[in-house]
């Protein structure tokens, strides 16, 4: 690489803040860094990375329509890729074994400047890009819910919005989600906050042995429920075990609980 061509990259997030706040941290930390351009979903990264030719592209793994993954594994040409994401800890492991440059949701400093001091080193010393398509098939075998769902992972934490805030929620503490509007309601023991996801996006993006739709408009987490009950009429409901309410099982999918 000619030493007067400073080193390019993209970043594709759907979440535009985020992509932003990537971009201004990169700036901070790396300034000599190109950012050629900022995506909101896989089919723009891929664009912009066939357009631009960067050296680095910074992939969201959970993205409408292509995947993180999915991008990754379309590019015919060397790049040296860093998958942005929320996921658990059996991922993680799986991409540190696949020695696969990987930023933690929510990206604290630390973390960027070590993958910053990866990506340099390789391009001062002028270092190939890992093969993505045997790096991706080793992260399918590792972690094969990676690779699920159109290369969706499963989902391990959300941001919502409390109020004026933006707090990060496991996955694993919310009760039940349900349809509001433009808006998804995310409901947790200590109350309710709320996403701009679509509930059917987000049902996609959510473990199904674990979360089960029980209305049109409600997905419940089965952890989280402490009994069903029938009224005279035969409506299902269920008692959850942290929240006073009652979730209401519409007829198409009371048979889901017949067993318990």
């Amino acid at each position: 690489m000619s030493e007067t061509r400073r080193t390019t990259a993209i970043i594709a997030d759907d979440e535009p803040r985020l992509a932003q706040y990537l971009r201004d941290r990169l700036a901070a930390l790396w300034p000599d860094l190109v950012i050629a351009g900022l995506a909101e979903n896989g089919a723009e990264a891929k664009a912009l990375i066939d357009a631009e030719q960067p050296d680095i592209a910074f992939l969201d793994i959970r993205m409408p329509g292509m995947s993180g993954l999915d991008v990754a594994r379309s590019c015919d040409r060397a790049l040296h890729v860093v998958f942005v994401t929320a996921f658990d800890q059996y991922a993680v492991d799986a991409f540190e074994r696949a020695a696969v440059d990987y930023l933690l949701k929510p990206v604290d400093d630390e973390r960027l400047a070590q993958t910053i001091a990866r990506l340099r080193e390789r391009m001062a010393n002028a270092n190939d890009a890992p093969e993505l398509r045997a790096v991706l098939a080793m992260l399918s075998r590792l972690a094969p819910g990676l690779t699920q769902n159109g290369g969706r992972e499963r989902l391990a934490w959300i941001r919502a919005s409390v109020g004026q805030q933006v707090r990060l929620i496991a996955v694993d503490d919310v009760c039940y989600f349900r349809a509001n509007d433009k808006y998804t309601s995310v409901f947790t023991k200590d109350g309710e906050a709320l996403i701009r996801t679509p509930l059917r996006e987000l049902a996609e993006g959510l473990d199904p042995t674990r979360f089960w739709q029980v209305h049109r408009g409600t997905i419940v987490n089965l952890a989280h429920v402490q009994a069903t009950n029938r009224d005279f009429a035969g409506r299902l409901s269920l008692a959850l075990k942290t929240r006073a309410e009652t979730i209401a099982v519409s007829r198409a999918f009371a048979h889901r609980f017949r067993q318990m």
